[in-house]
This record gives structure tokens, C-alpha cells and sequence, in this order.
């Protein structure tokens, strides 16, 4: 560019990693259809054909930029793609310098920290960033032409070699399946990865094989190659992927000296190996089986001697299983009493133990800790067989398996033990204690992946941010504040959590304080205008805003039952044990306040993996035993997200409906589970599984669906969400209709014994009781009706029956003509209203009595059937009515 040319005013830019792939290059292609008007930056490659293919393509079709012809000062949002390092963006440093720069990043690099401060970050473990961009892309709405699918699809095809990478994910190949429907051209990503060898690259790729050498590092086989030529190699990557191919090699490092740089190559197709790691601590990146770097100002001795000491600190060796279990094993068989269990467990002081299906074939079926089973037997469940509340499914080894299997099952998982087992028989066991025992002689052994201190932790701040009213995140940021002034830790937790993560609308806020609740409300009621509500014994207080915004403040802490569906227990505890009382995993997630780490998720049950696998999970197995009602909300929940029960969970639910434990429930609190299902937008899913389950006869045996319920539930769906949306007053209680519908056919006598169950005052009876009779009265009337009905007598009819029966009426008849008069009824005749008054008639000189109510009823009946109209014949008609009757 000539100094006469201007710079490009650019405010948007988009850019990837120096010595970018074709999956760099595609991502940045994408980015630019989320960001329009942006300008791309391609930040250079060390491949000649994708050098080629850039020149060629990329420069015509999509109108790239270099980094002199842009105007630095000019940009105020950098996108970065393929990445989340700042030393990978080397090109572009003299941007991220602009003060007030906002950054937005999409990385598939799980294992590379992010250390760009962005405001808007996607990062997920998929095969390509091309994959995370497509799915965005989609997600909008917009449209690829052809040659923008292809490019798209060229760099999902490489990350993924294909789709024949470990790394590959069900994503990718569902991005691939868009991209096809967009006109992706395979036959041109098949002539652009299947690049035909040089005589160089040939003579390069027989030296590799000739020079490499397998070293034994920590128990694992690895391939090192080295070779040296005076210029650059294009696709050096090329020749390593062609040697895992020839070769039967599982780990695989090339070191290229070419020119005055050195190009290191790396392949794994073992978990024990993560290349992205090792090639990161050369400046380098890649995900963990395919990676790369260059390194500058080294001799290839450096790098090969620093390479040795990086593999031998990260590589872990492999452990004899033989020697780290303990054996001979104490087990139990699956039909021993939970007190036999116990003794046994305290017997041999052990905290958990192996279940077997006998002594005998010493077949493992489950695994049980002394924790649960103490709790059981505080429960009065001593009598009952271990297997209702081992932990199943559970995971086994077998000999040949490495430490790394071990640590993902104890650490990962949290299982307390490991049952060895050879030929589906257990020889021994791994425990926590033993595992423990081995890594404090040796930490680094533990990957960091399965150390939960270690872990990198997801801050929402963003989602929060993007997601939340403003009114609202000024309540959490203030709340916040007012903890850090309170020298206490705030968070924000539950039901409100999990709908923030799955995207949906959920404003109510718990917050839970390790510190007074209640005096946390009181400071925070008055800070914000509002007033407080407290109940001392749960600890537990609502703050009121003067918009009515409510917000639940709760003192952190553990709940326990001194019997099964007893009412809980408080004591004081901290964030984690608080969460753990809670019903699911899925409602055991917080998110961090305090100002210095706000939005900082918290999850310590594996809360985020059952969101995505779509799972209600209970965290402990006598979670149904100590609140029955626990089964109602799984199903609610199940549902509503369209989530399934997890197996084990399932198993639970079974058992405790074998215990019989609804008996011991108060009518209240089941009335009010059914309440919270009722008012679900769909209402009969929720029936159907209550029924499947037994749920519905272990409330009352009277409950269970049949075929003429099932259909009217149906129908009952559609007819309140019609009448729903007609923003009618006054408001319906829903759930008394659909309680109609669970007790349809149920007869007068037998009722009595629903409402009996359920714990109905007297006044609840007495409106039920109307209910249905007026219900049966008038559907007698309507229902069978053959002439038309004048507008009167469908008010006649219809008038004395509650607007909950009315509508069960409507879903309960067959007949188009009954509903077209219950909806008349509903919109029109039961709305209008007479223009005459009490007033009017006292001037006709008439004495105030019951007569008044009679006669504006008669009065609106002939007003609904134009007999009369206008307050002059409305008052004419009156006047004549009380001459007729008492001769005035």
C-alpha cells in the first residue's frame, strides 16, 4: 500500500490463530456471516496448497484483508476464531492495545485457557470451530451460498480427518449433514485434502520412518522423528498424518527443522497422551489429538531435550491394577437386610462395600456405602434388602486397565469403590482410601481434568449479562455487594439457575447466604425500598419490592428428616451441603454474587452434564424416602423439559412406592404437588407417567386412569389453554378442573373418601360438592338438547354452574353444537350487563328485597334475547313486570 492510499476505517474485524488450518480459515468465513460488514483478517498459513487455496479463493470470494491496509485505531470489536490465546494472535497485538476493546471468541480448545478477558465466549469440546460457527449460523437463520458451505465444510473435513478423529462429535456431523444441504462441493474438499505427494515430500516422509525412534516414557510407547532441510516443507502435517498411517503408532511427535525455525508435528490416538497440551507449552495449540507448533530462536536439541522433560512430566505412567487393589474382597449379597449391612460394614470398618448377586458366583450388582445405609436405618428401613438402595449402574475394571480408568471412575465419577472383576466375577477392589494413598505419593499423577480444585471454572457473567432484565441483574449485583459489606458469600441458586443455562424465562430468585438469612433480608429490604417476611424456624425470609418483585433469601443450609416424608429438619451448613438437600441435580446448581466473582457457576453434583443429557437425577438414594413428594416434582420436571427419569432413579421411585410411603403424606402436601402439575402447560403427559408409575393409585386407588379420563384430560388441555387466551376475568383455578377430570366417574359416596385423602376443610368439600352437582344438572340440560337454544336459556342453564365446571362441561361433550353454546356463554351472554339498577327500581317505588334480583335477571335474560333493548325498555320492561306481579 502506498502512503498516498487511506487506511480502512474498520470497526469489526475477524481473525484466527497465525499458521491457521483450513478449519481457521473456514471459521473465520463463518464468523463473518454472524458479524456482518465485519472485515477478515487471514493471519497466514505454513501450508503452500491452503496458501494456494487462500490466494485463490479466499482473496477473490471473501474479500480478505491484510493487517497494513487496516486502520488499528478504527476498531473497537476484535473476533477472534480457532482460538482463545493471546501469544496465537501474535499478528494482530498492536489491536489489543485499543483501550475499551471488546472481545468475542468461538474455540474448540478445551484444554488452552483463555486468557483474552472476552465479553462473549463459545467454547465447546467439538471437533471444529467450524462446527460451533455452523451451529451458530443456523441457530440465526442465515443462509450460505455454495462456495461458502464448501470452505465451511473443508475445515470441518481436516479437524475432524474427516470425521474419523477421536475428537469427532455428533456436532460435526451435524454440521456437515447443513452444510450438504447448502451445496457443499465434496468432490472439491476431496481434491483439496487428498494432495498428491512431492518427490521432496516423499524423500522428507522416508526419513521421518528411517529417523524415528520408540521410547518407553512412563510405562507408554512414543514415536519421536527429527528432520533437517535448509528451506520450508509445505504440509509437514501432511507427511506426520501419512506416517500414523503406515505406521502402527499411537503416539506420534515430528520435529522439522526448516530454515530458522523448528516445526513440531503431534498425533495421538490415546487418551493417556493429550498432544494439545504439550504442544501448548511451545506457544503452540491444537485439541488433544492433533496438534501443532513453531519455535523460533531453539536448536532442534533444545526442543527435543525441553520435548523429553514436558512428556515425562505429563505422562503418567501406567499402574498394575494387581498390586494397587485389595483383596481377598468382603462383600454382601444383594438379599442381606440393610442392619445386617451395616454390622457387617462396621464389622470390617469399611464405608462402602460390593453387592453380589450370591456367595457363591460373587457376581457384582451394585455397590453400597455406610453412609446411605446408617440413613436408612434412622428411616426404620433396617428390615429392608440392600439392593433397593446400592448405587447401580456403577462402573468395574478389569486387570489390564490403567490408573487413568480408576480416577475417571472415583474422582470423576464419585464412586466410593471400584469392583476388579475377571470373567464377571469380582476379585477385588479399588477404594478411595487406597487411591488416595497412591497419589499423595505421587500428585502428578492426577490429571487435571478429573481434579475438581484444578478445574477451570465457568463464569455465566456473560449469559447472565445477555439473558437477564436489567432490573434484575441490578438485584443480584446489589445483593452482591452486600454480602462482600457483610464479610459473607451470596449466591443465587435452583430452578432459577437451571433456566438461565436451558434459555428460558424464569425471574424467581432464591438466594441462600452462608451467613443470617434473615438478617440478610432485613438489610436488603430496606437497602432496596422494600419489606420483609421471615420464618425463624426454616431460617428463610422473601423480600417484596415495591414492584412486587419477590426474592427468597435463605441461610445456607443442610436439611435432615427424622422420618420418612417428615417436614425437614434445619441446621446451618455451607453452599455445598445446602445444595446437596435439594431434590435433583438439575436444581442444585448456584451461580456466585459477590462482586469479585460474579457469575461464577457452582456445581458440585455434575448438575450441567444431566442438562445436557436431558436426565432428573435424585443426589442420594433415600432422596424419595425423606420426601415422597420428591417423585411428583421428577415427574413435573420430566415433563416440562422433556427430560427422562435416569435409570437409577427410576429404580428409586419404584422402591419407595413399594414401601408405601404416600400413606405417611398429608392430604395437604399432595394436593399441593398436584396443584404445581396442573398448572403445567402440559398437563396430561404428567398423568400418563403418574399413572404409569403407580403414583396415582399409591395416592388413591380410585385415581387410576382409564380410556374416558385420559380423553377428557386431553380435551381439558386444549379448553383451558382456549379460554387461557382469551385473557378473560375472572382468572379460573385450574386445578380444580383437572381434578375433575382425575376423579371423573367417581360416585357420590365413594368420592367422600377423595376428599378425605386430600384433607378438605368442610368449605372445600361443600364447593366440590356444588361443583359437581351444578355440573351434572346442567350438562343433563344442555347435552341432550335437540331444538335450538335461544341465548337466555344457554344463560339459564349454564349461569348457576361455576366457570371451572363449565368448562369441564365443554371438554366432557361430544357435540359441536354444546361447545359453540358453552364458548356464546363464555365470550358473550355471561359479559353483558343490564343498564338498570337497584336504584331505578327503588324509584319505581318497589321495596329493596330478594324481588330486586329477580327482576334484573329477567331483565338480562330479555335483553340476551333482543326482546328488549336500551336502559328506556330495559326500565319499560320492569315497570310492566312489577305492575303485572304485585299490581302497582
Amino acid at each position: 500500500m502506498s502512503k498516498t492510499e487511506e487506511l480502512i476505517k474498520a470497526e469489526t474485524i475477524i481473525t484466527g490463530h497465525v499458521n491457521a488450518d483450513f478449519d481457521c480459515l473456514a471459521a473465520i468465513v463463518a464468523a463473518g456471516k454472524l458479524y456482518p460488514g465485519a472485515t477478515l483478517i487471514f493471519p497466514g498459513s505454513q501450508e503452500k496448497n491452503l496458501r494456494n487455496f487462500y490466494m485463490e479463493s479466499a482473496t477473490y470470494f471473501f474479500n480478505f484483508k491484510q493487517l497494513r491496509e487496516i486502520d488499528n485505531s478504527s476498531v473497537k470489536l476484535l473476533v477472534v476464531v480457532d482460538t482463545s490465546r493471546k501469544i496465537r494472535i501474535s499478528h494482530i497485538k498492536p489491536i489489543l492495545e485499543n483501550p475499551g476493546l471488546r472481545i468475542h471468541v468461538y474455540d474448540h480448545h478445551m484444554q488452552s485457557e483463555c486468557d483474552l478477558e472476552p465479553e462473549f465466549i463459545i467454547k465447546k469440546p467439538w471437533g471444529s470451530s467450524v462446527a460451533i460457527l455452523t451451529h451458530e449460523i443456523r441457530q440465526k437463520n442465515i443462509t450460505l451460498h455454495q462456495e461458502e458451505a464448501t470452505i465451511l465444510g473443508l475445515g470441518l473435513y481436516e479437524d475432524t480427518g474427516s470425521f474419523m478423529f477421536n475428537s469427532t462429535t455428533e456436532y460435526d456431523f451435524e454440521a456437515g449433514k447443513w452444510l450438504l444441504t447448502c451445496g457443499m462441493e465434496l468432490d472439491v474438499i476431496t481434491d483439496l485434502l487428498n494432495r498428491e505427494m512431492t518427490s521432496q515430500q516423499i524423500s522428507l516422509l522416508s526419513n521421518l520412518l528411517e529417523g524415528a525412534v520408540t521410547y518407553t516414557i512412563n510405562d507408554l510407547d512414543i514415536v519421536i522423528s527429527e528432520i533437517s532441510t535448509p528451506e520450508y516443507v509445505g504440509d509437514f502435517s501432511v507427511l506426520v498424518h501419512k506416517f500414523m498411517d503406515m505406521e502402527n503408532v499411537q503416539v506420534l511427535f515430528a520435529l522439522g527443522r526448516m530454515n530458522d525455525r523448528i516445526h513440531l508435528v503431534a498425533r495421538s490416538r490415546t487418551k493417556d497422551v493429550d498432544v494439545g497440551d504439550i504442544c501448548s507449552a511451545f506457544g503452540g495449540g491444537g485439541h488433544a489429538y492433533a496438534a501443532s507448533a513453531t519455535i523460533k530462536d531453539r536448536t532442534l536439541a533444545e526442543v527435543r531435550d525441553e520435548l523429553f522433560a514436558i512428556l515425562y512430566s505429563k505422562v503418567a505412567p501406567k499402574l498394575n491394577i494387581e498390586h494397587l487393589m485389595s483383596k481377598p474382597v468382603v462383600a454382601i449379597p444383594r438379599n442381606m437386610t440393610i442392619s445386617q449391612a451395616v454390622e457387617r460394614m462396621t464389622q470390617f470398618s469399611l464405608k462402602g462395600v460390593p453387592v453380589v448377586d450370591n456367595m457363591e458366583n460373587m457376581r457384582c450388582v451394585g455397590i453400597l456405602e455406610h453412609k446411605i445405609a446408617d440413613k436408612a436405618l434412622a428411616h426404620q428401613l433396617g428390615d429392608v434388602d440392600v439392593e433397593i438402595y446400592m448405587q447401580n449402574p456403577f462402573s468395574t475394571i478389569k486387570m489390564d486397565c490403567g490408573l487413568h480408568r480408576v480416577m475417571e471412575i472415583i474422582l470423576g465419577q464419585k464412586q466410593r469403590l471400584v469392583p476388579v472383576v475377571e470373567n464377571d466375577k469380582i476379585i477385588g477392589i479399588i477404594t478411595r482410601t487406597d487411591l488416595i494413598n497412591l497419589l499423595v505419593q505421587d500428585p502428578a499423577r492426577i490429571p487435571e481434568s478429573l481434579f475438581p480444585e484444578n478445574k477451570q471454572e465457568r463464569n455465566i457473567r456473560n449469559i447472565m449479562r445477555n439473558r437477564l432484565p436489567n432490573k434484575i441483574l441490578n438485584i443480584l449485583e446489589t445483593a452482591g455487594q452486600m454480602a462482600e459489606e457483610f464479610g459473607t458469600e451470596a449466591y443465587v441458586v435452583g430452578g432459577f439457575v437451571r433456566d438461565l443455562l436451558l434459555t428460558r424465562n424464569n425471574l424467581d430468585m432464591d438466594l441462600v447466604v452462608e451467613a443470617d438469612g434473615i438478617a440478610f433480608a432485613k438489610k436488603l429490604a430496606k437497602k432496596m425500598s422494600g419489606r420483609v417476611k421471615y420464618h425463624r424456624k426454616f431460617k428463610t425470609a422473601v423480600v417484596i419490592l415495591p414492584d412486587g418483585q419477590r426474592i427468597d433469601v435463605a441461610t445456607a443450609r443442610l436439611e435432615y428428616y427424622e422420618y420418612p416424608a417428615a417436614l425437614p429438619t434445619v441446621e446451618l451448613s455451607s453452599i455445598k451441603m445446602d445444595l446437596y438437600r435439594r431434590d435433583f441435580t438439575v436444581n442444585a446448581l448456584a451461580v456466585h454474587i459477590n462482586p469479585s466473582s460474579f457469575g461464577t457457576l457452582v456445581d458440585f453434583f455434575g448438575s450441567q452434564r444431566d442438562l445436557k443429557d436431558k436426565t432428573i437425577r435424585v443426589l442420594h438414594a433415600l432422596s424419595f424416602v425423606e420426601d415422597p413428594t420428591r417423585i411428583m416434582r421428577a415427574i413435573r420436571f420430566e415433563q416440562r423439559f422433556n427430560f427422562k427419569i435416569g435409570g437409577q432413579t427410576l429404580s428409586l421411585v419404584k422402591n419407595a412406592l413399594k414401601l408405601n410411603l404416600f400413606s405417611k403424606l398429608s392430604g395437604y402436601r399432595i394436593v399441593h404437588e398436584l396443584k404445581l402439575i396442573f398448572t403445567e402447560a402440559e398437563v396430561l403427559g404428567s398423568i400418563k407417567r403418574m399413572n404409569e408409575l403407580g403414583v396415582l393409585e399409591a395416592i388413591h386407588p380410585l385415581l387410576a386412569l382409564n380410556t374416558s379420563r385420559e380423553q377428557v384430560i386431553a380435551e381439558l388441555e386444549r379448553v383451558v389453554s382456549w379460554y387461557n387466551l382469551l385473557y378473560l376475568e375472572p382468572e379460573i383455578s385450574i386445578w380444580k378442573i383437572y381434578f375433575l377430570g382425575i376423579c371423573m366417574g367417581i360416585s357420590k359416596p365413594k368420592i367422600e373418601q377423595i376428599y378425605n385423602r386430600f384433607s378438605f376443610s368442610q368449605t372445600e368439600k361443600r364447593e366440590f360438592v356444588h361443583l359437581r352437582e351444578t355440573i351434572f344438572w346442567a350438562a343433563g340440560n344442555i347435552m341432550n338438547i335437540r331444538g335450538e337454544l335461544r341465548p337466555s336459556e344457554i344463560y339459564k342453564i349454564l349461569s348457576p354452574v361455576p366457570l371451572e365446571g363449565v368448562l369441564f362441561i365443554m371438554a366432557r361433550t361430544t357435540r359441536d353444537i354444546v361447545k359453540k353454546y358453552i364458548s356464546q356463554y363464555l365470550t358473550n351472554l355471561r359479559l353483558q350487563t343490564v343498564d338498570i339498577t337497584g336504584d331505578d327500581l327503588k324509584a319505581l317505588g318497589l321495596i329493596p328485597g330478594p324481588q330486586y334480583t329477580k327482576l334484573l335477571y329477567e331483565t338480562k335474560l330479555a335483553c340476551l334475547d333482543s326482546i328488549v333493548k336500551g336502559k328506556d325498555e330495559q326500565f319499560n320492561f320492569v315497570k310492566k313486570r312489577i305492575k303485572n306481579l304485585y299490581n302497582f
